[in-house]
């Protein structure tokens, strides 16, 4: 978890106004991976107080907006968010329970990234969610 000096940083540093509510909800996406709207709202009023369930929603998107955090929504599940930004990463979703996971992008022969026909696109990242059953939810 960076220290909140680097994340005031990261603020400056993608042209955004530092303020107790932005450090507040990258502070929560850093310590709440792949965690809800509802539940960065609950991070932040423990930590602020009040604070406006729009007010937060509006921080969320200006970060995603700047690419300081990820927007992700799985199939059937709400949106979430990550600090992870950095590189083209993948996730794994328990079909159980929703418990969300990192994956490291697919390495070797993966016929299904390349696309055979791009239509003209530029492709720059490739979106994989692998679905499963976790360790806990396993029989």
């Amino acid at each position: 978890m960076p220290a909140t000096h680097d994340l005031e940083e990261l603020l400056r540093g993608a042209s955004l106004r530092v303020t107790r509510p932005r450090v507040a909800v990258l502070t929560a996406v850093y310590d709440h991976p792949h965690a809800d709207t509802h539940s960065i709202i609950g991070h932040v009023r423990d930590e602020l107080g009040e604070v406006s369930q729009q007010a937060v929603y509006d921080v969320l998107q200006a970060l995603t907006d700047a690419r300081l955090v990820r927007r992700i929504q799985p199939l059937g599940s709400v949106a979430r968010y990550e600090s992870r930004v950095a590189d083209n990463h993948h996730h794994v979703v328990c079909r159980s329970c929703g418990v969300i996971a990192d994956v490291d992008c697919a390495v070797g022969a993966a016929p299904c990234l390349d696309a055979h026909d791009h239509h003209g696109f530029v492709i720059d990242e490739a979106e994989v969610i692998y679905w499963g059953v976790c360790p806990a939810c396993s029989p």
